[in-house]
């Protein structure tokens, strides 16, 4: 069996896996071809991965593979694949379009951000292992933008006081950014609709904002979900309150397969100082805010609004040895002791993950977004 890996469109910088990654594939008596430059903007050159025992191809010699891996989507290659398995993170609930023409083609398409998010798959959650590093990222890009200091400073010349960080959602990206706020001195103030993260969030220095009367969502997966429009109110009530105090915002909160929530309102923006810096991570759903544009920072009454929903490819060489170990763990389930492919969709992750196969849509979200 052959597993290939696709150089990645720009501006996307990481890699499927690094050479690193190569040795346990070869272990498992699997193939790997790797597309020429792949590793290049992740810092992995050609020459380590044939070190590592892979074997560098064109591009059209990788996408004859029987296992393809690509992050993005490989939109402009579909008439060059024939029986491949796709593995990547496609967002098949915005694209579901393109879902039914990769099934058109006979292909059998797995989606990591499809991934049920359980326990048993924690070493294979790409959503999780990327958001942790958005969340990182997140704090340093407002450090640098951010006109003055983080942390409290006394001086001769007079007092600095901290930086007032205000993260809306706690989960992976929001615990990170907690930590890394709190690591460079500012104080942090944490709302989520979830009461169960206020112990986390507390545990890392932070205040918990709580609004009562949220609706459960213990079942969503870690993400959050509607709420009733009485809450709603209560809500914008007290992020307005929070967001006119702060002087960074960290916005990250998503719902599966819908437009992310608008927390942060244009009026509630003209009450922030001047100079103060908010980073919506939720950019690539439409935002958090209603002034944000994906990959871009507007300036709006003194206050940045970076939209930003790619910030773990601003750290490549790491993002992609975390990612590839999780394709690693989700290969476990699927390929022999023998190297070859043996595809149990009576394993509840194997099944979850898998979009695409023998010419259907098998995911019931998916397939009623394409009125199958």
């Amino acid at each position: 069996m052959i597993i290939g890996v696709l150089k990645e469109p720009s501006p996307e910088t990481r890699v499927s896996l690094l050479p690193e990654h190569i040795a346990a594939l070869k272990k498992w008596n699997v193939d790997v071809c790797v597309e020429t430059h792949a590793g290049a903007t992740a810092f992995a050159n050609d020459e380590k991965y044939l070190e590592a025992g892979a074997t560098i191809k064109s591009r059209s010699e990788v996408l004859k593979s029987d296992l393809v891996l690509s992050i993005s989507a490989p939109t402009s290659d579909i008439q060059h694949l024939t029986s491949n398995i796709l593995l990547g993170v496609y967002q098949p609930l915005f694209n579901a379009g393109l879902m039914k023409e990769l099934a058109e083609k006979g292909l059998t398409v797995f989606s990591m951000d499809m991934l049920p998010r359980t326990t048993r798959a924690q070493s294979m959650d790409i959503l999780s292992s990327q958001a942790n590093i958005a969340g990182y990222k997140a704090v340093l890009t407002a450090a640098n933008l951010f006109p003055k200091y983080f942390p409290m400073f006394m001086t001769a010349a007079g007092s600095i006081a901290p930086a007032k960080m205000l993260i809306l959602g706690a989960g992976v990206a929001g615990l990170q950014a907690i930590a890394t706020g709190k690591r460079l001195g500012a104080v942090v103030e944490v709302f989520d609709t979830r009461p169960a993260v206020k112990e986390e969030v507390m545990s890392l220095g932070a205040k918990f904002v709580e609004v009562e009367g949220a609706a459960d969502a213990s079942k969503a997966g870690g993400y959050a979900v509607e709420q009733s429009e009485e809450f709603m109110q209560r809500q914008k009530a007290k992020i307005a309150e929070s967001v006119a105090k702060a002087d960074i915002v960290i916005t990250t909160a998503q719902i599966p397969g819908k437009k992310a929530p608008v927390l942060i309102t244009t009026e509630m923006m003209n009450a922030m100082k001047n100079g103060s810096v908010i980073i919506d991570l939720a950019a690539a759903t439409g935002g958090n805010t209603e002034l944000t544009k994906n990959d871009e920072t507007i300036i709006h009454n003194g206050v940045s609004i970076v939209g930003n929903s790619a910030l773990a490819s601003t750290m490549p060489s790491d993002a992609s040895k975390l990612y590839g170990k999780n394709i690693l763990n989700f290969l476990q389930l699927m390929i022999d002791k023998e190297g070859k492919f043996n595809l149990n969709f009576e394993d509840d992750l194997v099944k979850g993950t898998c979009v695409v196969h023998g010419g259907e849509i098998t995911n019931e979200r998916v397939s009623q977004l394409t009125g199958n």
